[in-house]
């Protein structure tokens, strides 16, 4: 029996190292929807900090779970799995939140299914979860500089801090992305992508 939860999951790393990096967009929208949504956070069979919450929106309440993998990010799916097998929750009800170095900074995309687009945590979950079906909302965060370093450049941008400009733009780029979190959920994918995809 599916269950009617939803599950909502910010990637990022663990640990004060990787506080406030590029890579961790996930785990900063996830700790604006707990702290909208009044969610506290306890551990997932060391996997996760998994919390429990219901949104009211629209005269509509719906209940869910908000997850941060401990699991760094190249093994996120580990965390993923175990929350969805453990609570019954089909991937047509999880939304993962995740950085995006294809999109700049500031924008939003929001999809489900396709290619993991180089992202070592979708990849994972693409793995863990056996289906890309799932939603999506990708935090654009630029792009590295390319050329002869260009993994190394890669990994050093997104384990990077943002510019002083980003810092201030950051707090309303990290809401609208809780927004677009709520919006999968009771818009529908569609809607959403309408919303923030053309922006």
């Amino acid at each position: 029996m599916a269950s009617d939860f939803w599950l909502i999951v910010g990637l990022g790393n663990p640990g004060a190292k990787y506080e406030n990096t590029r890579h961790n967009m996930g785990f900063m929208t996830a700790d604006v929807l707990a702290e909208r949504w009044s969610v506290a956070f306890a551990d997932h069979k060391g996997l996760a900090k998994l919390g429990k919450g219901v949104m009211n929106l629209q005269g509509r309440n719906v209940k869910f779970f908000l997850a941060k993998p401990l699991t760094y990010m190249n093994d996120s799916g580990n965390a993923v799995a175990s929350i969805s097998a453990y609570y019954q929750i089909q991937p047509d009800h999880i939304v993962v939140i995740h950085d995006d170095m294809d999109l700049d900074f500031g924008r939003i995309k929001v999809k489900a299914g396709g290619s993991a687009g180089g992202h070592n945590g979708i990849k994972s979950i693409d793995r863990s979860l056996g289906t890309p079906k799932y939603a999506r909302v990708r935090m654009g965060v630029g792009h590295a500089a390319r050329g002869p370093h260009a993994h190394d450049n890669t990994v050093n941008w997104v384990l990077g801090g943002f510019g002083p400009d980003q810092r201030r733009q950051l707090p309303d780029f990290l809401m609208d992305g809780a927004d677009a979190a709520e919006m999968i959920i009771f818009d529908g994918l569609a809607k959403t992508q309408e919303h923030f995809n053309g922006r």
